[in-house]
Protein backbone atom coordinates (compact mmCIF):
# COMPACT_ATOMS: atom_id res chain seq x y z
CA UNK A 1 0.00 0.00 0.00
CA UNK A 2 1.32 3.43 -0.97
CA UNK A 3 2.45 5.72 1.83
CA UNK A 4 -0.15 8.42 2.62
CA UNK A 5 1.28 11.09 4.91
CA UNK A 6 -2.04 12.67 5.88
CA UNK A 7 -3.46 9.31 6.92
CA UNK A 8 -0.35 8.43 8.92
CA UNK A 9 -0.27 11.87 10.55
CA UNK A 10 -3.91 11.57 11.59
CA UNK A 11 -3.23 8.15 13.15
CA UNK A 12 -0.41 9.59 15.22
CA UNK A 13 -2.32 12.69 16.28
CA UNK A 14 -5.27 10.53 17.33
CA UNK A 15 -2.94 8.28 19.33
CA UNK A 16 -1.40 11.30 21.07
CA UNK A 17 -4.82 12.77 21.86
CA UNK A 18 -6.02 9.48 23.38
CA UNK A 19 -2.83 9.30 25.39
CA UNK A 20 -3.27 12.85 26.73
CA UNK A 21 -6.91 12.26 27.65
CA UNK A 22 -5.93 9.18 29.67
CA UNK A 23 -3.65 11.22 31.92
CA UNK A 24 -5.82 14.27 32.53
CA UNK A 25 -7.25 14.87 36.04
CA UNK A 26 -10.96 14.63 36.80
CA UNK A 27 -12.75 17.97 37.03
CA UNK A 28 -13.99 17.92 40.61
CA UNK A 29 -13.11 19.32 44.06
CA UNK A 30 -13.11 22.88 45.34
CA UNK A 31 -10.24 23.68 42.94
CA UNK A 32 -12.33 22.41 40.01
CA UNK A 33 -11.96 25.59 37.96
CA UNK A 34 -8.19 25.28 37.61
CA UNK A 35 -8.52 21.65 36.52
CA UNK A 36 -11.10 22.76 33.96
CA UNK A 37 -8.69 25.45 32.74
CA UNK A 38 -5.82 22.93 32.56
CA UNK A 39 -7.89 20.44 30.56
CA UNK A 40 -9.33 23.15 28.31
CA UNK A 41 -5.85 24.41 27.47
CA UNK A 42 -4.38 21.09 26.41
CA UNK A 43 -7.50 19.79 24.69
CA UNK A 44 -7.96 22.96 22.61
CA UNK A 45 -6.15 21.28 19.73
CA UNK A 46 -2.69 21.54 18.24
CA UNK A 47 -0.42 19.74 15.83
CA UNK A 48 1.07 17.55 18.61
CA UNK A 49 4.49 17.89 16.97
CA UNK A 50 6.57 17.23 20.08
CA UNK A 51 4.83 14.05 21.32
CA UNK A 52 4.94 12.69 17.77
CA UNK A 53 8.70 13.33 17.65
CA UNK A 54 9.16 11.43 20.92
CA UNK A 55 7.13 8.54 19.49
CA UNK A 56 8.97 8.40 16.17
CA UNK A 57 12.49 8.52 17.57
CA UNK A 58 11.62 6.03 20.26
CA UNK A 59 10.43 3.71 17.49
CA UNK A 60 13.51 4.26 15.32
CA UNK A 61 15.97 3.47 18.11
CA UNK A 62 13.91 0.72 19.72
CA UNK A 63 13.90 -1.14 16.41
CA UNK A 64 17.60 -0.45 15.97
CA UNK A 65 18.41 -1.71 19.49
CA UNK A 66 15.98 -4.67 19.55
CA UNK A 67 14.88 -5.45 15.98
CA UNK A 68 13.03 -8.62 17.05
CA UNK A 69 10.64 -6.76 19.38
CA UNK A 70 8.03 -4.21 18.31
CA UNK A 71 8.20 -0.88 20.19
CA UNK A 72 5.92 -0.67 23.22
CA UNK A 73 4.47 2.82 22.84
CA UNK A 74 2.47 2.57 26.05
CA UNK A 75 5.59 2.88 28.17
CA UNK A 76 6.49 6.29 26.68
CA UNK A 77 3.00 7.79 26.96
CA UNK A 78 3.87 9.71 30.16
CA UNK A 79 6.68 11.47 28.29
CA UNK A 80 4.51 12.25 25.29
CA UNK A 81 1.83 13.73 27.55
CA UNK A 82 4.27 15.63 29.76
CA UNK A 83 5.93 17.18 26.72
CA UNK A 84 2.61 18.47 25.41
CA UNK A 85 1.75 19.82 28.87
CA UNK A 86 5.00 21.78 28.94
CA UNK A 87 4.46 23.13 25.44
CA UNK A 88 0.85 24.05 26.27
CA UNK A 89 1.77 25.85 29.49
CA UNK A 90 4.27 27.96 27.54
CA UNK A 91 1.51 28.99 25.12
CA UNK A 92 -0.94 29.76 27.95
CA UNK A 93 1.61 32.10 29.55
CA UNK A 94 2.67 33.50 26.17
CA UNK A 95 -0.92 34.62 25.54
CA UNK A 96 -1.25 36.50 28.86
CA UNK A 97 -1.73 40.29 28.91
CA UNK A 98 1.77 40.77 30.33
CA UNK A 99 3.23 38.90 27.34
CA UNK A 100 1.51 38.91 23.91
CA UNK A 101 -2.01 39.64 25.18
CA UNK A 102 -3.62 37.37 22.60
CA UNK A 103 -7.30 36.51 22.93
CA UNK A 104 -7.44 33.76 20.31
CA UNK A 105 -5.45 30.57 19.79
CA UNK A 106 -6.30 27.64 17.54
CA UNK A 107 -9.52 29.40 16.69
CA UNK A 108 -10.70 29.41 20.33
CA UNK A 109 -10.51 31.89 23.22
CA UNK A 110 -7.15 31.72 24.96
CA UNK A 111 -7.13 30.34 28.49
CA UNK A 112 -6.97 33.73 30.22
CA UNK A 113 -9.72 35.05 27.90
CA UNK A 114 -12.01 32.22 28.99
CA UNK A 115 -11.09 31.77 32.66
CA UNK A 116 -9.64 35.16 33.64
CA UNK A 117 -6.09 36.46 34.03
CA UNK A 118 -5.34 34.89 37.42
CA UNK A 119 -6.55 31.46 36.33
CA UNK A 120 -4.55 31.83 33.13
CA UNK A 121 -1.40 32.16 35.22
CA UNK A 122 -2.41 29.29 37.49
CA UNK A 123 -3.41 27.03 34.58
CA UNK A 124 0.08 27.40 33.10
CA UNK A 125 1.64 26.68 36.50
CA UNK A 126 -0.63 23.67 36.91
CA UNK A 127 0.31 22.24 33.52
CA UNK A 128 4.03 22.50 34.27
CA UNK A 129 3.65 20.91 37.70
CA UNK A 130 1.33 18.19 36.42
CA UNK A 131 3.83 17.35 33.69
CA UNK A 132 6.27 16.30 36.42
CA UNK A 133 3.63 14.19 38.14
CA UNK A 134 2.82 12.58 34.79
CA UNK A 135 6.34 11.84 33.60
CA UNK A 136 7.18 9.97 36.82
CA UNK A 137 4.59 7.39 35.78
CA UNK A 138 7.07 6.19 33.16
CA UNK A 139 9.18 4.49 35.83
CA UNK A 140 8.94 0.70 35.81
CA UNK A 141 8.01 -1.20 38.96
CA UNK A 142 8.58 -4.89 39.57
CA UNK A 143 5.44 -6.98 39.56
CA UNK A 144 4.55 -9.11 42.59
CA UNK A 145 6.57 -12.06 41.32
CA UNK A 146 9.69 -9.93 41.28
CA UNK A 147 10.07 -10.30 37.52
CA UNK A 148 10.84 -7.45 35.16
CA UNK A 149 7.94 -5.79 33.36
CA UNK A 150 9.64 -5.60 29.97
CA UNK A 151 10.92 -8.33 27.69
CA UNK A 152 13.71 -6.39 26.02
CA UNK A 153 15.49 -4.67 28.93
CA UNK A 154 15.57 -4.86 32.71
CA UNK A 155 13.58 -2.44 34.84
CA UNK A 156 16.84 -1.00 36.16
CA UNK A 157 18.04 -0.21 32.64
CA UNK A 158 14.67 1.25 31.65
CA UNK A 159 14.57 3.48 34.72
CA UNK A 160 18.06 4.77 33.91
CA UNK A 161 16.74 5.79 30.51
CA UNK A 162 13.76 7.52 32.15
CA UNK A 163 16.02 9.56 34.43
CA UNK A 164 18.25 10.58 31.52
CA UNK A 165 15.23 11.58 29.42
CA UNK A 166 13.72 13.57 32.31
CA UNK A 167 16.97 15.50 32.71
CA UNK A 168 16.97 16.32 28.99
CA UNK A 169 13.32 17.35 29.05
CA UNK A 170 13.35 19.68 32.05
CA UNK A 171 16.75 21.21 31.32
CA UNK A 172 15.62 22.25 27.86
CA UNK A 173 12.32 23.52 29.18
CA UNK A 174 14.02 25.74 31.76
CA UNK A 175 16.26 28.78 32.03
CA UNK A 176 18.87 27.28 29.70
CA UNK A 177 16.17 26.39 27.18
CA UNK A 178 12.62 27.53 26.47
CA UNK A 179 12.21 29.88 29.45
CA UNK A 180 15.59 31.44 28.75
CA UNK A 181 14.59 32.14 25.16
CA UNK A 182 11.22 33.53 26.21
CA UNK A 183 12.94 35.82 28.72
CA UNK A 184 15.19 37.38 26.09
CA UNK A 185 12.21 37.66 23.74
CA UNK A 186 10.30 39.66 26.36
CA UNK A 187 13.31 41.82 27.24
CA UNK A 188 13.94 42.67 23.59
CA UNK A 189 10.35 43.35 22.56
CA UNK A 190 10.16 46.78 20.93
CA UNK A 191 13.95 47.00 20.68
CA UNK A 192 16.23 46.35 17.70
CA UNK A 193 17.68 42.83 17.53
CA UNK A 194 20.89 41.58 15.96
CA UNK A 195 20.85 38.39 13.91
CA UNK A 196 22.72 36.58 16.70
CA UNK A 197 20.18 37.68 19.31
CA UNK A 198 17.27 36.56 17.16
CA UNK A 199 18.90 33.16 16.55
CA UNK A 200 19.52 32.83 20.29
CA UNK A 201 15.83 33.46 21.03
CA UNK A 202 14.68 30.96 18.40
CA UNK A 203 17.19 28.29 19.43
CA UNK A 204 16.01 28.40 23.03
CA UNK A 205 12.35 29.40 22.75
CA UNK A 206 11.43 27.04 19.89
CA UNK A 207 14.23 24.62 19.08
CA UNK A 208 14.96 23.50 22.66
CA UNK A 209 11.71 21.57 23.16
CA UNK A 210 11.79 20.13 19.64
CA UNK A 211 15.34 18.95 20.26
CA UNK A 212 14.33 17.58 23.67
CA UNK A 213 11.51 15.61 22.03
CA UNK A 214 13.89 13.99 19.54
CA UNK A 215 16.54 13.22 22.14
CA UNK A 216 14.08 11.95 24.78
CA UNK A 217 12.53 9.56 22.29
CA UNK A 218 15.95 8.35 21.19
CA UNK A 219 17.18 7.88 24.77
CA UNK A 220 14.07 5.92 25.73
CA UNK A 221 14.64 3.77 22.65
CA UNK A 222 18.20 2.96 23.69
CA UNK A 223 20.27 5.54 21.78
CA UNK A 224 23.86 5.97 22.88
CA UNK A 225 26.07 9.04 23.29
CA UNK A 226 27.21 9.01 19.65
CA UNK A 227 23.60 8.74 18.48
CA UNK A 228 22.61 11.77 20.55
CA UNK A 229 25.54 13.82 19.24
CA UNK A 230 24.47 12.94 15.70
CA UNK A 231 20.85 13.93 16.40
CA UNK A 232 21.62 17.20 18.20
CA UNK A 233 21.58 19.43 15.07
CA UNK A 234 18.30 17.90 13.88
CA UNK A 235 16.17 19.61 16.53
CA UNK A 236 17.77 22.94 15.67
CA UNK A 237 17.13 22.50 11.94
CA UNK A 238 13.49 21.49 12.42
CA UNK A 239 12.89 24.16 15.06
CA UNK A 240 14.40 27.01 13.07
CA UNK A 241 12.48 26.05 9.92
CA UNK A 242 9.29 25.84 11.98
CA UNK A 243 9.77 29.22 13.68
CA UNK A 244 10.70 31.09 10.51
CA UNK A 245 7.68 29.56 8.76
CA UNK A 246 5.62 30.84 11.70
CA UNK A 247 7.03 34.33 11.08
CA UNK A 248 5.98 34.08 7.46
CA UNK A 249 2.45 32.91 8.33
CA UNK A 250 2.07 35.81 10.77
CA UNK A 251 2.11 38.02 7.69
CA UNK A 252 0.83 35.85 4.85
CA UNK A 253 -1.39 33.40 6.71
CA UNK A 254 -5.16 33.08 6.73
CA UNK A 255 -6.40 33.80 10.25
CA UNK A 256 -9.16 31.18 9.96
CA UNK A 257 -6.59 28.52 9.02
CA UNK A 258 -3.73 29.82 11.19
CA UNK A 259 -6.00 29.82 14.26
CA UNK A 260 -4.71 33.06 15.78
CA UNK A 261 -4.64 36.73 14.77
CA UNK A 262 -2.43 37.64 11.81
CA UNK A 263 0.00 40.49 12.49
CA UNK A 264 0.58 39.61 16.14
CA UNK A 265 4.35 40.11 15.82
CA UNK A 266 3.93 43.59 14.35
CA UNK A 267 1.34 44.48 17.02
CA UNK A 268 3.81 43.47 19.73
CA UNK A 269 6.75 45.24 18.03
CA UNK A 270 8.74 42.00 17.63
CA UNK A 271 11.70 41.53 15.35
CA UNK A 272 11.35 38.36 13.27
CA UNK A 273 13.27 36.69 10.47
CA UNK A 274 10.96 38.41 7.98
CA UNK A 275 11.44 41.89 9.42
CA UNK A 276 15.21 41.36 9.66
CA UNK A 277 15.89 39.76 6.27
CA UNK A 278 12.74 40.11 4.18
CA UNK A 279 10.17 37.58 3.00
CA UNK A 280 12.19 36.06 0.16
CA UNK A 281 15.25 35.30 2.28
CA UNK A 282 13.04 33.96 5.08
CA UNK A 283 11.48 31.44 2.68
CA UNK A 284 14.93 30.47 1.39
CA UNK A 285 16.10 29.88 4.96
CA UNK A 286 13.13 27.62 5.73
CA UNK A 287 14.12 25.48 2.75
CA UNK A 288 17.80 25.44 3.76
CA UNK A 289 17.05 24.30 7.31
CA UNK A 290 14.60 21.70 6.00
CA UNK A 291 17.15 20.33 3.55
CA UNK A 292 19.70 20.03 6.36
CA UNK A 293 17.19 18.12 8.49
CA UNK A 294 16.39 15.77 5.62
CA UNK A 295 20.10 15.14 5.13
CA UNK A 296 20.37 13.92 8.73
CA UNK A 297 17.23 11.77 8.39
CA UNK A 298 18.66 10.14 5.26
CA UNK A 299 21.21 8.46 7.52
CA UNK A 300 18.61 6.93 9.85
CA UNK A 301 16.62 3.74 9.19
CA UNK A 302 12.84 3.42 8.80
CA UNK A 303 11.85 7.07 8.82
CA UNK A 304 9.68 7.65 5.75
CA UNK A 305 7.09 9.31 7.96
CA UNK A 306 9.67 11.61 9.56
CA UNK A 307 10.88 12.88 6.19
CA UNK A 308 7.33 13.66 5.12
CA UNK A 309 6.66 15.20 8.53
CA UNK A 310 9.59 17.62 8.26
CA UNK A 311 8.54 18.67 4.76
CA UNK A 312 4.94 19.20 5.88
CA UNK A 313 6.03 21.46 8.76
CA UNK A 314 8.04 23.62 6.38
CA UNK A 315 5.15 23.94 3.93
CA UNK A 316 2.26 24.26 6.40
CA UNK A 317 -0.31 27.07 6.31
CA UNK A 318 -1.43 26.68 9.95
Amino acid sequence: MAFDFNTEMKKRQDAVNRCIENFLPDEDGLQKIIIEALNYSILAGGKRIRPILIREFYAIFSRKTNPEIEPDFERIEPFMTAMEMIHTYSLVHDDLPAMDNDMLRRGKPTTHAKFGHANGVLAGDALLNYSVETVTKAFAEDDFSGEDCYEDITNVEWNKRVVKAMKLLYTRAGIFGMIGGQTVDVEKTGKPLTADELDFIYELKTCALISASILCGAVLGGAGIKDLAFLEPLGSDIGMAFQIRDDILDIEGDEKVFGKPIGSDEKNCKTTWVTLYGMEKAKEKVKAYTDDALGILDKLPENEFMKAFVKALAERNY
